[in-house]
Protein backbone atom coordinates (compact mmCIF):
# COMPACT_ATOMS: atom_id res chain seq x y z
CA UNK A 1 0.00 0.00 0.00
CA UNK A 2 1.24 3.08 -1.02
CA UNK A 3 1.56 6.12 1.83
CA UNK A 4 -0.40 8.96 0.74
CA UNK A 5 1.91 12.51 -0.68
CA UNK A 6 2.00 15.50 2.09
CA UNK A 7 -0.25 17.19 -0.61
CA UNK A 8 -2.82 14.07 -0.28
CA UNK A 9 -2.67 14.04 3.91
CA UNK A 10 -3.07 18.31 3.88
CA UNK A 11 -6.30 17.53 1.72
CA UNK A 12 -7.47 14.88 3.80
CA UNK A 13 -6.63 16.16 7.46
CA UNK A 14 -8.04 19.54 6.04
CA UNK A 15 -11.36 18.01 5.11
CA UNK A 16 -11.75 15.32 8.18
CA UNK A 17 -11.52 18.39 10.81
CA UNK A 18 -13.87 20.74 8.77
CA UNK A 19 -16.32 18.09 9.05
CA UNK A 20 -15.30 17.12 12.51
CA UNK A 21 -15.78 21.30 13.30
CA UNK A 22 -19.19 21.36 11.52
CA UNK A 23 -20.76 18.34 13.50
CA UNK A 24 -20.13 19.60 16.60
CA UNK A 25 -22.24 22.41 15.53
CA UNK A 26 -24.84 20.14 14.35
CA UNK A 27 -25.01 18.48 17.73
CA UNK A 28 -26.61 21.69 18.73
CA UNK A 29 -30.48 21.90 18.08
CA UNK A 30 -30.50 24.44 15.28
CA UNK A 31 -32.71 27.14 17.87
CA UNK A 32 -30.03 27.07 20.32
CA UNK A 33 -26.93 27.53 17.55
CA UNK A 34 -26.89 31.21 18.23
CA UNK A 35 -26.68 30.77 21.72
CA UNK A 36 -23.47 33.64 22.97
CA UNK A 37 -21.83 31.61 26.11
CA UNK A 38 -20.35 33.69 28.64
CA UNK A 39 -17.12 33.57 29.14
CA UNK A 40 -13.72 35.62 29.84
CA UNK A 41 -12.66 34.86 26.25
CA UNK A 42 -13.24 36.91 22.85
CA UNK A 43 -15.06 34.16 21.31
CA UNK A 44 -18.14 33.79 22.39
CA UNK A 45 -20.82 31.77 19.97
CA UNK A 46 -20.36 29.58 17.10
CA UNK A 47 -20.65 32.49 14.64
CA UNK A 48 -17.39 34.18 16.22
CA UNK A 49 -15.31 30.90 15.43
CA UNK A 50 -16.37 30.83 12.44
CA UNK A 51 -15.79 34.24 10.98
CA UNK A 52 -12.04 34.24 12.81
CA UNK A 53 -11.71 31.06 10.64
CA UNK A 54 -13.10 32.77 7.62
CA UNK A 55 -11.37 35.69 8.03
CA UNK A 56 -7.94 33.75 8.21
CA UNK A 57 -8.84 31.99 5.05
CA UNK A 58 -9.00 35.23 3.20
CA UNK A 59 -5.52 36.58 4.77
CA UNK A 60 -4.01 33.26 2.92
CA UNK A 61 -5.29 33.74 0.12
CA UNK A 62 -4.30 37.17 0.18
CA UNK A 63 -1.47 36.45 0.58
CA UNK A 64 -0.96 33.37 -1.70
CA UNK A 65 -2.19 35.48 -4.60
CA UNK A 66 -0.15 38.64 -4.01
CA UNK A 67 3.27 35.87 -3.73
CA UNK A 68 2.33 34.28 -7.16
CA UNK A 69 1.90 37.92 -8.39
CA UNK A 70 5.74 38.49 -7.36
CA UNK A 71 5.01 40.62 -4.75
CA UNK A 72 6.12 39.65 -0.92
CA UNK A 73 2.90 39.91 0.71
CA UNK A 74 2.32 41.68 3.83
CA UNK A 75 1.64 39.33 7.06
CA UNK A 76 -0.09 38.89 9.06
CA UNK A 77 -2.48 41.87 7.38
CA UNK A 78 -1.95 45.56 7.07
CA UNK A 79 -1.05 47.43 10.05
CA UNK A 80 -0.18 44.46 12.03
CA UNK A 81 2.77 42.41 13.17
CA UNK A 82 2.80 38.85 14.20
CA UNK A 83 3.54 39.65 17.55
CA UNK A 84 0.25 42.30 17.68
CA UNK A 85 -2.10 38.93 16.70
CA UNK A 86 -4.41 39.35 19.20
CA UNK A 87 -4.93 43.35 18.12
CA UNK A 88 -5.61 41.49 14.94
CA UNK A 89 -7.75 39.20 16.13
CA UNK A 90 -9.85 41.03 18.24
CA UNK A 91 -10.68 43.73 15.27
CA UNK A 92 -11.89 40.64 13.47
CA UNK A 93 -14.12 39.43 16.03
CA UNK A 94 -15.48 42.80 16.40
CA UNK A 95 -15.72 43.13 11.96
CA UNK A 96 -17.92 40.66 12.25
CA UNK A 97 -20.40 41.09 15.40
CA UNK A 98 -23.66 41.80 12.79
CA UNK A 99 -23.00 38.69 10.74
CA UNK A 100 -25.75 36.09 11.54
CA UNK A 101 -24.35 32.27 11.72
CA UNK A 102 -25.90 31.26 8.54
CA UNK A 103 -23.94 34.15 7.04
CA UNK A 104 -21.03 32.78 8.89
CA UNK A 105 -21.67 28.98 7.94
CA UNK A 106 -21.70 29.69 4.28
CA UNK A 107 -18.60 32.13 3.75
CA UNK A 108 -16.70 29.72 5.84
CA UNK A 109 -17.87 27.04 3.35
CA UNK A 110 -17.35 28.94 0.69
CA UNK A 111 -13.59 30.11 1.98
CA UNK A 112 -12.79 26.72 3.19
CA UNK A 113 -13.43 25.05 -0.27
CA UNK A 114 -11.36 27.94 -2.08
CA UNK A 115 -8.30 27.28 0.18
CA UNK A 116 -8.72 23.46 -0.95
CA UNK A 117 -8.81 24.10 -4.49
CA UNK A 118 -5.61 25.97 -4.18
CA UNK A 119 -4.09 23.54 -2.67
CA UNK A 120 -5.18 21.00 -5.48
CA UNK A 121 -3.30 23.52 -7.84
CA UNK A 122 -0.27 22.37 -6.77
CA UNK A 123 1.69 19.16 -6.73
CA UNK A 124 2.90 17.64 -3.90
CA UNK A 125 7.02 19.01 -4.59
CA UNK A 126 5.21 22.58 -5.19
CA UNK A 127 3.41 22.23 -1.33
CA UNK A 128 6.37 20.49 0.29
CA UNK A 129 9.59 21.82 -0.96
CA UNK A 130 11.03 24.61 1.37
CA UNK A 131 12.01 27.87 -0.59
CA UNK A 132 10.17 26.35 -3.77
CA UNK A 133 8.23 29.94 -3.83
CA UNK A 134 9.97 32.96 -2.48
CA UNK A 135 7.60 34.62 -0.98
CA UNK A 136 7.14 31.47 1.46
CA UNK A 137 10.96 32.67 2.09
CA UNK A 138 12.44 30.01 4.42
CA UNK A 139 9.21 27.69 4.37
CA UNK A 140 6.74 26.18 2.44
CA UNK A 141 3.20 26.25 1.14
CA UNK A 142 2.50 23.42 3.09
CA UNK A 143 2.87 25.08 6.70
CA UNK A 144 1.00 28.26 5.50
CA UNK A 145 -2.00 26.15 4.25
CA UNK A 146 -1.92 23.54 7.42
CA UNK A 147 -1.78 26.59 9.50
CA UNK A 148 -4.88 27.46 8.18
CA UNK A 149 -6.84 24.78 7.77
CA UNK A 150 -6.37 21.79 9.99
CA UNK A 151 -3.90 22.91 12.32
CA UNK A 152 -6.62 26.22 12.89
CA UNK A 153 -9.46 23.82 12.76
CA UNK A 154 -8.43 21.36 15.10
CA UNK A 155 -8.24 20.45 18.95
CA UNK A 156 -5.48 22.94 19.77
CA UNK A 157 -8.33 25.93 18.86
CA UNK A 158 -11.70 26.16 16.49
CA UNK A 159 -12.69 22.44 17.44
CA UNK A 160 -11.62 23.29 21.24
CA UNK A 161 -13.35 26.74 21.50
CA UNK A 162 -16.67 24.84 19.36
CA UNK A 163 -16.66 22.29 22.10
CA UNK A 164 -17.00 24.47 24.64
CA UNK A 165 -19.45 26.20 23.24
CA UNK A 166 -21.77 23.52 22.30
CA UNK A 167 -21.42 22.02 25.72
CA UNK A 168 -22.55 24.72 28.03
CA UNK A 169 -25.32 25.16 25.76
CA UNK A 170 -26.43 22.01 26.42
CA UNK A 171 -25.85 21.99 29.63
CA UNK A 172 -28.19 25.45 29.49
CA UNK A 173 -31.09 22.96 28.23
CA UNK A 174 -30.88 20.88 31.08
CA UNK A 175 -30.87 23.52 33.38
CA UNK A 176 -33.97 24.88 31.69
CA UNK A 177 -35.34 21.30 31.97
CA UNK A 178 -34.79 21.14 35.75
CA UNK A 179 -36.64 24.24 36.33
Amino acid sequence: MATKSGKENLLLDSDKSFKALLEIIESVPSRKRTITIETQERDKNFRDVFMHLYEWHTMLERWYREGMDGDAPFMPAPGYKWRTIELLNMQIWENYQDVTLNQAIKKLKLSHERVMDLIRLHTNEEIMTKKYYKWTKTSNLYSYFAANTFNHYNYNWAIKKCEVIAKAIKEGEKQEFVK
